[in-house]
């Protein structure tokens, strides 16, 4: 049987508020990690940091990402009183230590 469209267009409303409030939940955590990282006092082109964070993602996309994220956050919080403002090239290294 087939959906009515105004069902269908229920749907995908409800379905479009749920990716809008899984993008937001996501956006917080993301930007709460990148400030504990220090990122927020960078003074970095919004380009060069998202090339940055895509760096990030394919690393960590790589398969090995539960240990190597872990060791990470653990070497993160160790330094994360350190709040150096750091160069384009390096803002990659220093989100990975979050």
């Amino acid at each position: 049987m087939k959906k009515p469209t105004s069902k269908i267009r229920e749907e995908l409303a409800r379905l479009q508020e749920q990716l809008k409030q899984a993008e937001t939940r996501d956006a917080e955590r993301i930007g709460r990690i990148a400030l504990k990282a220090g990122l927020g006092e960078i003074d970095i082109e919004d380009t060069d940091l998202q090339a940055a964070f895509e760096d990030v993602a394919k690393r960590f996309r790589g398969g090995k990402a539960g240990s190597v994220g872990k060791e990470r956050a653990i070497a993160g919080m160790a330094g994360a009183s350190e709040t150096t403002p750091v160069g384009a090239g390096a803002a990659a290294s220093q989100a990975g230590k979050a």
